[in-house]
């Protein structure tokens, strides 16, 4: 395995993935326990070079998966998150320390804004960075330091930093574009400043992490890797608080795609891009916008009849990559009603699903029912399908059925049958339409005080008889979760998605009763 601090290739460019970390942090993203160490492992397999697991220290289920993924993983680096303080930076080793290659990242505010929120002096911040980017030095080989809102700081100030933590032990310095202020010259220029003028610049790997306020973080970095930096931090999808961070898929296909122009390299496999992406925007809650770069619905699609006249004839008219150099599989009917089962396996593992057993019956069942219903099944009808599949797993809210009635003679009714944990439940309800009726029959019979933020439908495919994807969002005290579900009868698909939102909700709920005990427990003790 080579880690980071053993690559020589000085055009190689790491790929440091956050999506675990900062990605989670967009309001309703979080993920259970099981889909971070399904997606740490996706990532592995797919050539990341650095996983940032997570923030240990946030709470005992972070600590528990970054620790449970630095076990696991095969090959890529494991990096914890750690404010500047020694209970932060022991909590992050201990969770990391299992790890083959381990990394602990600290990091303080650095800019005029954030030295203000821990009142500290200059001077006094300086020390801080001094002792604490030594305390990790000491734990762990692998230390990576970040000050903050660094785009934003005073050079003279950011350089005397950036000195200190390079000669208390840091062997990466990260610089943030925490909220998204600056433009390519300026990021550019300031990691290519940083590399000329402060003592053993030589000896460190300069990153960068852009957040995209401004529209520019995919431009940022890849200026960023032009003035020196030799490592990005990136999300899938540009998952990320507020406008999102770099979108790996953008970047490590700019490179690939330009090479002609950035000389540079990743370790990325870029044929597993489209499978993680579809895997991450299942977890999180956050669907791909059509038009997104590289993995959006729209990426590889072409309407116009000049365009298409032009693929025709070939295919580098309108195409600049090709769908299977990010594991695109072209959109087809290879499958319907009379379809069996050995077809329906290997078209799924084509499409990146292994199901053997009881799980591919459940899903050929499903998939039946579905054939029966539509007149023609396309990838992104089983993917749908796939996805529905595993968020329904174990839920401890179903729906059973569901009937409504509407039109333009007065309100419209639903008729609702829920299981919870196991008992069965009906309610009837009235509604402003039958989602509005459909969802007071849910709140009959589900108790919570939860708010719908969201509510989100998309066609997964053209027709009538398109399946509709539906994206739900909801807050309770403080706790904000997603749900998502698919079906040709978008009054279902809605109820699924509002229900597995509220699955969400429930375990978070219990999840904060839980710490609230261990936190009383330990007071107690």
């Amino acid at each position: 395995m080579t880690t980071p601090d053993q690559i020589t290739d000085p055009n190689r460019v790491l790929i440091f993935d956050t999506t675990l970390r900062d990605g989670e942090q967009s309001p309703g993203a979080t993920m259970t326990h099981d889909e971070k160490l399904e997606i740490a492992s996706m990532l592995d397999e797919m050539g990341v070079d650095i996983i940032e697991a997570g923030f240990p220290i946030a709470s005992d289920g972070d600590f528990e998966a970054v620790s449970e993924i630095a076990r696991r993983t095969e090959r890529a680096t494991i990096c914890g998150l750690a404010r500047a303080n020694f209970k932060d930076i022991d909590r992050c080793w201990e969770a990391v320390k299992h790890a083959k290659s381990p990394r602990i990242h600290t990091f303080i505010g650095t800019s005029p804004l954030h030295r203000a929120i821990p009142n500290l002096t200059m001077d006094e911040m300086a020390d801080r960075i001094h002792d604490t980017v030594t305390h990790a030095r000491n734990l762990c080989d692998n230390v990576q330091w970040s000050p903050m809102d660094a785009t934003r700081t005073e050079w003279d100030y950011l350089a005397r930093v950036v000195e200190i933590a390079i000669k208390a032990g840091a062997t990466t310095i990260n610089i943030p574009d925490t909220v998204g202020y600056t433009a390519p010259n300026e990021s550019a220029e300031l990691i290519r400043r940083l590399i000329a003028e402060v003592p053993g610049a030589e000896d460190v790997i300069f990153a960068t992490h852009c957040h995209n306020d401004l529209g520019m973080a995919t431009a940022n970095a890849l200026a960023a890797v032009e003035g020196g930096a030799r490592q990005i931090e990136c999300t899938i999808n540009g998952l990320g608080e507020r406008a999102g961070n770099t979108a790996l898929e953008e970047v490590v296909m700019a490179l690939k795609v330009r090479h002609d122009i950035m000389p540079f390299t990743t370790g990325i496999d870029t044929t597993k891009l489209m499978a993680i992406s579809r895997r991450v925007s299942a977890v999180s809650g956050f669907s791909v916008q059509p038009n997104k770069a590289i993995v959006g619905k729209n990426a590889f699609a072409h309407e116009s009849g000049i365009h298409q006249d032009g693929m025709l004839k070939n295919a580098e008219t309108f195409e600049i990559m090709r769908p299977e150099d990010v594991g695109l599989t072209e959109t087809s009917l290879v499958m319907g009603k009379h379809s069996g089962r050995a077809a329906l396996r290997s078209k799924l593992k084509e499409l990146g699903y292994n199901v053997e057993g009881n799980q591919l019956a459940d899903v050929f069942f499903r998939f039946k029912a579905l054939a029966d219903r539509k007149k023609e099944v396309f990838d992104e009808d089983l993917i749908a399908l796939m996805q529905d599949e595993e968020r329904s797993g174990e839920d401890r809210i179903k729906v059973e059925s569901l009937r409504v009635v509407c039109g333009t003679g007065g309100p419209a009714e639903a008729q609702l049958t829920l299981t919870v944990d196991g008992a069965p439940l009906s309610s009837e309800a009235k509604g402003d339409g039958p989602v509005d009726a459909a969802f007071n029959a849910v709140k009959a019979l589900v108790d919570h005080s939860a708010r719908l933020q969201l509510y989100q439908v998309s066609a997964v495919t053209e027709g009538t008889d398109a399946q509709a994807t539906v994206t739900v969002r909801m807050e309770e005290d403080g706790r904000i979760v997603s749900g998502q579900s698919a079906d040709t009868d978008t009054v279902v698909a809605s109820v699924r998605a509002y229900v597995n939102a509220l699955n969400r909700l429930m375990m978070r709920r219990e999840k904060a009763g839980r710490d609230a005990r261990e936190i009383s427990y330990k007071d107690a003790g």
